[in-house]
This record gives structure tokens, sequence and C-alpha cells, in this order.
């Protein structure tokens, strides 16, 4: 894998951690 492969999927996985504790912990955002 690129560097930029591996940048990606570490933002999209970002991202996606971020929605997801959004949706549990609403009261915090």
């Amino acid at each position: 894998m690129s560097p930029e492969n591996i940048a990606g999927l570490v933002v999209a996985g970002a991202l996606v951690l971020y929605l997801i504790a959004a949706l549990v912990f609403p009261e915090r955002f």
C-alpha cells in the first residue's frame, strides 16, 4: 500500500469513529 492509501484510510477511519461517537454520545457534541 502506498502512503497516500494509508493516509486516506486513517482519515476515513477517523471520520467514521467521529460519526459513531456523535451517535453514541450526542450530549457531548
